[in-house]
């Protein structure tokens, strides 16, 4: 009963934040808060990035065998140097699955 129960209240609240744009068109948040929320994406999506790389298997892995580490760090460094996502996206997952393959971590 606790997941229906946890789904539907996740659907009210989904609902009531999506509905609440078209029953209040003219509503404007202030300046401060319009700045703040540009950086929601980032912030998600670090949150969920980031414990995968440093915990890939629920335990610290801060070594040198850890592909998502390696990966991960060289998909920061294209980033950083091209400012371009297909490049990043491509770079990260070519640098994952080399990484994998020449550590012996691929399954057979």
């Amino acid at each position: 009963m606790s997941t229906w129960l946890l789904i539907f209240g996740m659907l009210a609240i989904t609902f009531v934040i999506r509905y609440s744009f078209f029953a209040w068109p003219n509503l404007r948040f202030p300046r401060a808060i319009e700045q703040g929320l540009h950086y929601v994406p980032v912030a998600v999506l670090t949150a969920i990035v980031v414990p995968g790389m440093l915990m890939p298997e629920g335990q610290w892995a801060l070594h040198w065998e850890n592909a998502y580490l390696l990966a991960g760090l060289l998909a920061i460094a294209i980033a950083a140097f091209t400012r371009n996502l297909l490049a990043t996206i491509a770079g990260g997952l070519l640098s994952f699955f080399l990484l994998r393959w020449a550590l012996g971590q691929l399954p057979i």
